[in-house]
């Protein structure tokens, strides 16, 4: 396991390093709209239109979660208020890390290059970062790649932006869906699976698995 020697080991952000929580965020604002024995239908279809947005033509974050948002009501027949939407985009910067993150992610972060390729923005990003009190190489966004993960044109940005073949990194994410099929379909040489139970697990992908971050350290041997 600790023959892994990555050339730059990158991560997704959101729901991987830092506990991401529109979910909870939008619970709160639509608590007067939608039945506590509704909310969990809501929340999922919200977590779906979300995915969907993201599949086409870049638009910033914040289109995404009113659009995403505005889909939801309309599914449950509720009214949409533009204003819950920025609500949960403006929650975004203030969000810090998962308990397990910093401290094994600094001890990595002293013998490899991490990096981030994120479904962010520019202007909410690198509050994020400076909570995971981890160094990093490089901090990659959707808007600066013109392209939401898991569009591969998202992975190709930060890979013309390293100058390295896919094989030489090591990609660790909480999500199949957003990260690590794609980055299977890419040839990236190594995928991590950090399983916080967003998503099942997808054998056939071929990943290591852990469920903390402290995992990835002994995955590396740090």
């Amino acid at each position: 396991m600790t023959a892994l020697r990555p050339k730059y080991i990158s991560f997704d952000c959101y729901g991987t390093l830092t506990w991401f929580q529109p979910g909870e965020t939008a619970a709160r604002l639509m608590a007067d709209r939608i039945d506590p024995a509704r909310m969990p239908a809501f929340l999922t279809d919200f977590m779906w239109y979300r995915y969907d947005e993201v599949l086409g033509a870049w638009q910033p974050y914040v289109d995404v979660l009113k659009n995403a948002l505005e889909r939801t009501c309309k599914r449950h027949g509720v009214a949409f208020r533009e204003a819950d939407g920025q609500a949960v985009y403006d929650a975004v910067p203030g969000w810090g890390p998962h308990p397990d993150v910093p401290a094994p992610l600094t001890r990595v972060g002293q013998r490899y290059p991490l990096v981030i390729l994120s479904n962010a923005m520019e202007s909410q990003i690198h509050q994020n970062v400076a909570l995971l009190q981890a160094p990093f190489h490089r901090v990659y966004t959707a808007e600066q790649a013109g392209a939401y993960k898991p569009r591969m044109r998202a992975f190709e940005y930060m890979l013309d932006m390293l100058g390295c073949d896919p094989a030489q990194i090591l990609h660790v994410s909480s999500s199949l869906r957003y990260d690590l099929i794609p980055a299977h379909a890419l040839g990236f040489g190594h995928r991590l699976y950090v399983n916080r139970g967003y998503e099942p697990s997808v054998p056939y992908y071929a990943y290591h698995e852990t469920t903390t971050i402290e995992g990835l350290a002994e995955l590396l041997g740090c």
